[in-house]
C-alpha cells in the first residue's frame, strides 16, 4: 500500500511547460514528496499530473492535481505561472503583464502557511519575487526567487569545458539581476582554491564572449523552440530539495539583501527556513558599477508596485 509523503510541493503554473519540467524533475529526483499541479487551464494540470504520476510508480514521491487553496497549506509554492516571453522581448517588459497574475495567485493561495517558502520562476524574476512577498504576507526570508541559477550553472558548464574540471568545483556567479543587466563576478571566481583567472587555460580566453554567448542563450532556445523549461525546471526542484532538506547550500537565487535593501540574484545559504544567510562578494570596480546598473534597473521598476 502506498503511503503520501510528509512533505507536499505546489507547483502553480504546472500545466505550462516550465512547470510540468519542474514537476517532473522533482519526481525524477526522488524527492519525497506530494507534487501539486495546480494551473486555472483545469485540463491542462490534470493532463500533466496524470503524466508525471506515470513516472512516480519507482520514485518516493506522488503527482497528482491539485487547487489552489491544498497549494497554500503545502511547504514549498513555486510559481511558474505568467504571460509568456516573446522572441526577442527584455525580460522587463513581462512586468505589466505578470503583475495582475502574481497579485491573483497569491489572493488565490490565501490563507497561506505561516511556514511556506514561495519559490518565484516568472520573469522577470527579481522584480516578481519583490511582489510575491509583498502580496503573499511572507516574510522577506521565505519568498525567494531562481534568479541567476541557470545562468550561472550555463556560465560553469562553459568554464568546466575550457578548464577540464567539473562545474561543481568552479566558484563562479552570474550575479544583479536575471536578465539584461546581470554581470559575471570573474573577480571573485576560484577554481581549487586559486584565482580562476589565473588558471593556465584560462589564459587567453574571451571573457566577454563567455558573457554574450550566456546572455543570448536564452533568447536563441526561445527563437528555436518558443520557451525554455528543461533547464530551469532542474533549477527549481533543485532549491525546493534545498528547502525541504535544510541542505544550507549556496546558490545564487533572488533574496532580499539588507544591505541593498532590494530583493536582487546573489548567493544565499539555502534552508528549511528559507534564506538562512546572505554573502558580501567582493566586487571589482568595473563589477561594482555593473551591480550598481543591475540594482538601478531592479529598483526603478519594483518601486511601482
Amino acid at each position: 500500500m502506498s503511503t503520501i509523503p510528509r512533505h507536499r510541493v505546489s507547483v502553480i503554473g504546472g500545466g505550462g511547460n516550465v512547470g510540468a519540467a519542474t514537476a517532473f524533475a522533482l519526481i525524477a529526483k526522488g524527492v519525497p514528496a506530494e507534487v501539486l499541479i495546480v494551473d486555472v487551464v483545469d485540463k491542462a494540470a490534470e493532463g500533466q499530473a496524470l503524466d508525471i504520476s506515470d513516472s512516480a510508480f519507482m520514485m518516493p514521491g506522488t503527482c497528482r492535481k491539485g487547487s489552489f487553496k491544498e497549494a497554500g497549506q503545502s511547504d514549498v509554492i513555486i510559481v511558474t505561472a505568467g504571460a509568456r516571453q516573446h522572441p526577442g522581448e527584455p525580460r522587463s517588459n513581462l512586468i505589466d503583464r505578470n503583475y495582475k497574475i502574481i497579485k491573483s495567485i497569491m489572493d488565490s493561495l490565501q490563507p497561506i502557511k505561516p511556514s511556506a517558502k514561495i519559490l518565484m520562476v516568472s520573469n522577470p524574476v527579481d522584480v516578481l519575487t519583490d511582489i510575491a512577498q509583498k502580496t503573499s504576507g511572507l516574510p522577506r526570508r521565505q519568498v525567494i526567487g531562481s534568479g541567476t541559477y541557470l545562468d550561472t550553472g550555463r556560465l560553469r558548464s562553459t568554464l568546466s569545458d575550457i578548464t577540464q574540471v567539473s562545474p561543481t568545483s568552479i566558484h563562479a556567479y552570474m550575479l544583479g539581476e536575471h536578465g539584461d543587466n546581470q554581470f559575471t563576478s570573474w573577480s571573485s571566481a576560484r577554481i581549487g582554491g586559486r584565482p580562476l583567472l589565473e588558471h593556465p587555460k584560462m589564459q587567453g580566453v574571451d571573457l566577454d564572449g563567455i558573457y554574450s554567448n550566456i546572455q543570448q542563450k536564452a533568447y536563441v532556445i526561445i527563437d528555436a523552440k518558443g520557451s525554455t523549461y528543461y533547464g530551469i525546471g532542474i533549477c527549481a526542484a533543485t532549491l525546493a530539495e534545498a528547502l525541504l532538506n535544510n541542505t544550507s547550500q549556496v546558490f545564487p537565487v533572488t533574496n532580499y539583501v539588507e544591505t541593498y535593501e532590494c530583493y536582487m540574484s546573489w548567493p544565499a545559504a539555502i534552508g528549511s527556513d528559507g534564506v538562512e544567510q546572505s554573502f558580501d562578494v567582493k566586487l571589482s570596480g568595473e563589477e561594482s558599477k555593473k551591480l550598481d546598473k543591475a540594482l538601478a534597473a531592479i529598483k526603478s521598476v519594483s518601486s511601482k508596485y
